[in-house]
């Protein structure tokens, strides 16, 4: 069974930090691109980063400069450091595998930014 396993969301003060792991599970081949999504509220999701297997990175331009995506590909793992947070960022994280045939996508880490 396919399982993606997210973790590191929670409440940071503005100009804090915080960083987002997710780890699939060894079943899944053939991993292409790993990225997160943010659905904010009354907000459409988008797309914060995403990295290729090849570690050739996107992010939107809100996050450049302050959020760094990176993979494990022995872990099968995904992270994304947040640095300088901003209200903005607040949202439900999620994580999104794409493989050759397929994409996975987990529950969703919750990341509030308040004082």
């Amino acid at each position: 069974q396919v399982q993606l396993v997210e973790s590191g969301g929670g409440l940071v003060q503005p100009g804090g930090s915080l960083r987002l792991s997710c780890a699939a599970s060894a079943s899944i081949f053939s991993i292409t691109v790993m990225g997160w999504y943010r659905q904010a509220p009354g907000k459409q999701r988008e797309l914060v980063a995403r990295v290729t297997s090849g570690g050739t990175t996107y992010y939107t331009e809100s996050v450049k400069g302050r959020f760094t995506i990176s993979r494990d590909n022995t872990k099968n793992t995904v992270y994304l450091q947040m640095n300088t947070l901003k209200p903005e960022d607040t949202g439900v994280y999620v994580c999104n595998i794409w493989t050759s045939g397929d994409n996975y996508r987990g529950q969703g880490t919750q990341v509030t930014v308040s004082s």
